[in-house]
């Protein structure tokens, strides 16, 4: 396997050259940076093939389907789904997880009391849907609870799974601990009681091997810009079975294969989903950036942001007055370490960080379910990717330091 040289790779971010010298980025969590063929597949698009796509058969607008299309096959390659029609391009993960509530309550045989089994661990841009759903459908919303290690309780998730559970809603890894979920024997289970998965890959995917096939996960969804991809555009895989036996949530332009006054008949999966003009540019440039860590190597920058994990535990969590609530085995930690500083608050340890050029976010994360179930208000977040050196940790640590010295 090849051993990846974060510094070579950060030469093909142009964001690091205009950067201070000495910046540390470690809010790969919230974002990743962006590589320069993925900015240029975006700008070929706008220079050369700005049409819409499926609508008209000049060679501009063929192109811009070509484009498209192709991008669509390399993220269904990405993460092994069975057809390029698995994949439906959405604007974000929290579009994919909306549309996807809405679409299931329709199709799935809800009834007042029936279960739907998520975790402490799920993002808003998860766990809000459901319980929108809940709310609506009268169902029971069952809460899985943390394991001292930050990750999930298996064992108790198990327990909660029965007869009337018809959706398993669960994170493959964690936006604040780092966590990764082993879903595969839940999924099995909640598949042997009749109830389908759904699996939110955000922060997992573009970090490690997504792999929607041996999962057997039902629907998975997740963003484009945590995994080295534009804003704006997300992904929503579906196993094309269930794909067509649901009814759009959004309908537009594009979609209908027949419309008069009263009716319209849809088109084919995935089309059916994608109402109206699409985000083309940055579909094209999803597609370039699967190809970029296809070309790095999933298991090379598997290892290297596990590498960064060990590092950074170690040196953090060597601090007196730091309490790290991530996962600090860095083989089941997706790329993150999370910490509070005694006395101190997140958000004030985070100013300090920005002062000294380390770039974190404090806060809940868009996860206050979980804050709570720590027992914090929040927590400072460092978050890597394939970019990230030992001298981005080392600046943290430096960083971290500054901010004891100052409030304590």
């Amino acid at each position: 396997m090849t051993v990846l040289d974060p510094v070579q790779i950060k030469k093909d971010f142009p964001v690091f050259a205009h950067m201070p010298k000495g910046f540390a980025y470690c809010d790969s969590v919230a974002t990743s940076q962006t590589p320069s063929c993925v900015l240029d597949a975006m700008n070929a698009y706008y220079t050369h093939a700005r049409a819409n796509i499926h609508r008209a058969s000049y060679s501009m607008a063929d192109d811009a389907t070509t484009q498209y299309e192709a991008a669509r096959a390399d993220i269904a390659r990405f993460i092994n789904a069975s057809v390029p029609e698995e994949v439906i391009m959405t604007a974000g993960a929290t579009m994919s997880s909306n549309m996807l509530y809405l679409m299931l309550a329709e199709y799935l045989p809800l009834r007042p009391g029936d279960d739907i089994v998520t975790s402490v661990l799920e993002h808003h841009s998860h766990l809000l849907p459901v319980q929108l759903l809940a709310e609506r459908e009268g169902l029971n919303l069952l809460h899985a609870p943390l394991s001292k290690d930050g990750g999930l309780d298996h064992d108790a998730t198990a327990k909660l799974i029965g007869p009337r559970t018809r959706i398993l809603a669960l994170t493959l890894a964690s936006n604040v601990t780092g966590a990764i979920v082993d879903v595969r024997p839940l999924i099995e289970k909640v598949h042997a009681s009749g109830g389908i998965a759904v699996i939110d890959a955000s922060a997992y995917v573009g970090h490690a091997t997504l792999d929607v096939s041996a999962l057997d996960a039902d629907f998975v969804f997740f963003s484009g810009h945590k995994m080295l991809g534009p804003t704006g555009i997300g992904v929503l895989y579906g196993k094309k079975k269930l794909l067509e036996r649901l009814r759009p949530a959004f309908v537009g332009g594009g979609m209908s294969e027949e419309t008069d006054m009263t009716h319209m008949r849809c088109t084919d999966v995935p089309y059916r989903f994608e109402a109206g003009t699409p985000p083309i540019a940055e579909a094209i440039g999803l597609g370039r950036s699967v190809r970029y860590s296809e070309e790095l190597g999933m298991d090379a920058m598997r290892a290297h942001i596990r590498d960064m994990v060990a590092y950074a535990t170690e040196k953090v969590g060597a601090f007196s007055g730091v309490t790290l609530h991530s996962m600090k085995d860095a083989d089941r930690n997706i790329g993150i370490v999370s910490f509070t500083l005694e006395g101190i608050h997140p958000h004030d340890v985070a100013h300090i960080l920005g002062e000294q050029g380390v770039a974190v976010r404090a806060g809940h994360h868009c996860a206050e379910p979980l804050a709570k179930a720590l027992g914090v208000p929040g927590t400072v977040r460092a978050g890597f990717h394939v970019y990230t050196t030992r001298e981005d940790i080392d600046a943290l640590v430096a960083g971290i330091a500054v901010a004891r010295k100052t409030f304590v």
